[in-house]
Parts: C-alpha cells; sequence; structure tokens
C-alpha cells in the first residue's frame, strides 16, 4: 500500500516518534467531513431541485423542456463519470477533485442566475459535469488513505450521508423554495462546496503525480457517446417516445455501435480510459454486476414507493418521504455494523449474499401490497429492503477497490459509480415503463372511457389532480397503482435474484491493509507505514 502514507502529510512533518503525530487524527476527520460535505452535494442536488422545478417552470416558463433540466444534469454527469476517474489516476486525486467541485459550484451559481430555461438546462449540464467527478473523488480519495480492512469503519459515515440527503432533499428544497425563492436550491451549493474546498486545500496533502501518456480523447468520445444514447433511451423510452419509435431505435444503434467500439479501442490504447485489465477480477466484475442492480433496485424503489403511500395510502408529499424512513434507517443501521465488522475481521463475503437475499425477500413483500396494506406492514417491507441495501451499499465499493492496484483506484472508484448510475437509470425507466403500462390498462378495465382518458398524458397524478376525480375514478386509481407497483417491485425482485447469484461467486480474498494488530507489527519491517496506519485506527 504505498499510497497509504498520504495521510501522513496531512500533518506536515509528522514521523512516528516526533510528537506531530497526535495531529493526525483530527487532521482525516476533517478531511472526511470535507469527502462528506462533497458527496452531499452530488447526492442532494437533483432532490432539491424536484421540489422546485413547479416554482421554476411558474418563472421561466418553457414547460415542454422540463425534463431536460434533469436530463442535462443526469448526462453530463454519467459521461463524465470515467473521465474524472482516470484523470485523478494520472495527475493526482487532489487537484482533480478540487476542480471537479469548482466546476460544480460554477455550474450552480449559473443556474442560480438563468434568466430562461435554455440558459437553466445548459447550466445544468456544466453543473452536472462537475458532480461527475464528486463521488468518484470521495470513494477514490478513501481509498488512496485508508487501506480496505479499516475502510469498513466509515461506511456508516456514507451511508448517513446518503440516508439524509434522500429523506432531507425534498424537505429542504421546499423550505428554501417557499422561503427563499428557487434560485437559492442552487445557491446553497457555493457554502457548503467552499467549506469542502478550503478543508481539503488545507489539510489533504497526497503525492503529486504528472502523467506520461496522453488523455485517450478516442476512448472517451466513444465511452461519452454510447453513455449519452444509453441514458436517453432509459429517459425518453415510453415517455417522450415510444420504445418501437425509430428514435429510440437509433439511439440503440448508436449507443451498441459506440460501446463496441469503445471495448474494441480500449485494447489498443495506451493509456485507456477504462483499462480493461480490471475486469479480468472475477470479484471486480461481479462488485460491479451488483453495483448495477443496487442502483436499478434503490431509485425504483425510492421512485414508486413514496407514489403507492400518496396515491394508495393518503400521505402527503411531504410524509411519503418521513414514511421511506424504515428503508433507510435499517439500510444506515446495517451498513455500520456491516463496516463494523468487515474491520474488526476481515471478512465481507457473508453481506453480499445476505443483503442479496434480504433485498429478494423484501421486494417480494412490497410486491404483495395492495389497498388495503396498513403504513405499518408496509413500513416492515421496507425495513428488509433496507436491511439487505445497507449489506450491498458500500461493500460493492470496498471490494472493488480492493481488487485492482492502487494505480487503477480512480477508474475502479469511476466504474463502479457508472455501473450504479446506470443501473438506476434502467432502473428507473424499465420499472417505470411496467408501472404505467399497468396501471393505464387497469384504469381503462375499472373506470372505462374515463380512466383512459384520466391517464392518457401519465400514468402519475399528483395529489391535486387525484383530488378532482370523482370517486369511482379515484377509487380505481389507487387500485391501478397498487397492481402497477406489484409489477415493478415484482421485476425488482426477480432482478435482485442475479445480485444473490452474483454474491455467491465473490471470492473472500483478504482485504489490503492491516487490521489493528498487524498494524502495531507490520510484517515487512516499516515502521513508517504503520505510523501512518495506526492514526486512522484511532480516528474513528
Amino acid at each position: 500500500m504505498a499510497d497509504i502514507p498520504g495521510v501522513r502529510a496531512d500533518a506536515p512533518g509528522a514521523r512516528a516518534g516526533d510528537g506531530s503525530g497526535a495531529r493526525q487524527p483530527r487532521s482525516v476527520r476533517v478531511v472526511l467531513l470535507a469527502l462528506m460535505i462533497a458527496m452531499m452535494l452530488a447526492m442532494l442536488d437533483n432532490m432539491i431541485i424536484g421540489t422546485a422545478m413547479p416554482t421554476i417552470v411558474g418563472e421561466l416558463g418553457g414547460l415542454e423542456h422540463l425534463s431536460w433540466v434533469v436530463t442535462s444534469y443526469t448526462l453530463a454527469t454519467a459521461a463524465s463519470t470515467p473521465l474524472w476517474g482516470k484523470l485523478g489516476d494520472m495527475y493526482g486525486r487532489k487537484g482533480v477533485f478540487m476542480t471537479s467541485i469548482v466546476i460544480f459550484l460554477i455550474g450552480s451559481a449559473l443556474s442560480g442566475m438563468a434568466q430562461d430555461m435554455g440558459q437553466l438546462i445548459g447550466f445544468r449540464a456544466v453543473q452536472g459535469l462537475g458532480a461527475g467527478g464528486l463521488m468518484v473523488g470521495v470513494m477514490a480519495i478513501i481509498g488512496d488513505l485508508i487501506p480496505p480492512r479499516e475502510r469498513g469503519k466509515y461506511q456508516g459515515m456514507m451511508a448517513g450521508v446518503m440516508a439524509l440527503a434522500m429523506i432531507g432533499g425534498p424537505l429542504v428544497g421546499g423550505t428554501i423554495t417557499d422561503h427563499w425563492g428557487w434560485r437559492w436550491s442552487f445557491y446553497i451549493n457555493l457554502p457548503l462546496g467552499a467549506v469542502a474546498l478550503v478543508a481539503i486545500s488545507a489539510v489533504l496533502h497526497l503525492p503529486k503525480k504528472r502523467g506520461q501518456a496522453r488523455i485517450d480523447y478516442l476512448g472517451a468520445a466513444l465511452l461519452t457517446v454510447g453513455i449519452t444514447a444509453i441514458v436517453l433511451v432509459t429517459t425518453w423510452g415510453g415517455t417522450e417516445y415510444a420504445w418501437t419509435s425509430a428514435r429510440i431505435m437509433e439511439l440503440i444503434g448508436i449507443g451498441v455501435a459506440a460501446l463496441v467500439g469503445f471495448v474494441f479501442w480500449q485494447t489498443r490504447a495506451a493509456e485507456p480510459v477504462m483499462p480493461l485489465h480490471i475486469f479480468r477480477s472475477r470479484n471486480f466484475t461481479l462488485m460491479s454486476l451488483i453495483g448495477f442492480i443496487v442502483g436499478f433496485v434503490m431509485f425504483g424503489a425510492t421512485l414508486f414507493l413514496p407514489l403507492y403511500q400518496q396515491a394508495v395510502q393518503g400521505a402527503s408529499a411531504t410524509n411519503s418521504g418521513l414514511l421511506l424512513l424504515p428503508m433507510l434507517g435499517a439500510m444506515l443501521v446495517t451498513s455500520i455494523v456491516a463496516g463494523r465488522v468487515t474491520t474488526s475481521t476481515g471478512r465481507y463475503k457473508i453481506f453480499p449474499v445476505v443483503g442479496g437475499a434480504l433485498m429478494t425477500v423484501g421486494l417480494y413483500l412490497l410486491s404483495l401490497m395492495d389497498t388495503d396494506t396498513s403504513r405499518f406492514t408496509s413500513g416492515v417491507y421496507m425495513a428488509v429492503v433496507g436491511l439487505g441495501m445497507g449489506c450491498l451499499m458500500q461493500i460493492t465499493m470496498l471490494v472493488a477497490q480492493n481488487s485492482v492496484e492502487m494505480k487503477d483506484m480512480g477508474v475502479a472508484s469511476s466504474s463502479t459509480t457508472l455501473f450504479r448510475t446506470l443501473g438506476s437509470s434502467f432502473g428507473v425507466a424499465i420499472m417505470g415503463a411496467l408501472f404505467n403500462h399497468r396501471v393505464q390498462d387497469v384504469m381503462a378495465e375499472k373506470a372505462g372511457a374515463l380512466g383512459s382518458e384520466v391517464t392518457e398524458q401519465s400514468a402519475q397524478l399528483d395529489a391535486a389532480s387525484l383530488a378532482k376525480l370523482p370517486e369511482a375514478a379515484r377509487v380505481a386509481y389507487q387500485e391501478a397503482v397498487s397492481s402497477g407497483t406489484h409489477g415493478a417491485f415484482l421485476l425488482g425482485a426477480v432482478v435482485a435474484v442475479v445480485a444473490l447469484v452474483a454474491a455467491v461467486f465473490v471470492k473472500e480474498v483478504p482485504l489490503k491493509g492491516a487490521g489493528p494488530k498487524a498494524a502495531d507489527a507490520p510484517a515487512d519491517g516499516d515502521d513508517s507505514a504503520a505510523a501512518a496506519k495506526a492514526p486512522v485506527t484511532e480516528a474513528v
């Protein structure tokens, strides 16, 4: 673990026995706090903006381009994610990560100043370009600073940030929009980002690198085109265009051609954007697959559970977010336990296996919900799903990073993040298509022509539209939503079985970096390495 001594530079000049090592735990905590702020920025943004969108459209107009406010951000984030990881490997993680934060903050400031929908869409793309480097930077820097054996301790922090973003995003977005105006939904990023920048600049000191090879521009272009086509297919399919339309078929053809060309070129490029040799590791490939499925399931669940709670169980928009607490709380607790057990024992295979099983069972239970299911019962079902996801969320990144050499830490982190992002796109699209189709069929069957008219534009009705429906149509819609969520979650359960099967084939390779005992007496006699690792152990 040659790069681990980078922690040592958090207290310049610190060496074992010079008395300055006492400052290292505080420095590590400051760096981790700054990294969690950056992670929060990346995760909160879309959730805050989603709440503010009606107000934004009311002021700027351009309702027909509304979806592009989210799509442009998502596209830029997904397309840039692998590039940020590779740049960090080539030129050093600190400077690349700080650059991504600056670009994100510039995009945030410009978005807040947008005067029309076209400007907002363009500025959101700039913001998404920076966001692509935030998550990757956080994961890769943690991978550089903390040995995998010790990394499990910090899983709870990352899971907590994720849960806080999912629950707090809509609440914060609504409060900011109501009291300060929608532009502050973007401006709020600026002080948080500034704190992260100052802390990272002052405390984080990693070895500087200087890339000898040129950037693989052709590989980057092919990958960007391929990812863009995939995201557009999953975003537009079944909504803007029919799945069998010429536009969707063209995008599928372009995406497949670009990705095939990308794979072919990566075998010949001097410094490939995504070196294919990382996929020779069975564990890395399996973790990429499991990460894809976790993204597929998690974002599908967080989309359709609030919809079910609002339409069928009568929850308000705010309460439906809070009603996700059983799932998110269970995910947080399990992630903390999994991290602690992994750090103390060095064993981790049990968690992907148990997580895959719990996620499958939980999604099957959610598929059983109907119009008579109580909030307590649905909460128990959600908790089972949350327990499964908590076993998988951070373990996938930990095992993936443990499966590659330090020089590939960035591309390993970015690839795993990319697969999870693509999984979420596919999950929302496929589960959404199944949901919408089922809702429209049931509405036509239960409410006849009125049902078809109600769901002609969208199968998802807001609270105001639902309140205006005649009693018979409202009851029919509740049954339709119940039927739609049944199909969506049953599909999720089937997909989760693949994660369970993949987890069974994971090989438990010892985690790099010693546990507490080995840190006290390193086998290779490198006292400085032990001094670098020991403060990390004490930091929590």
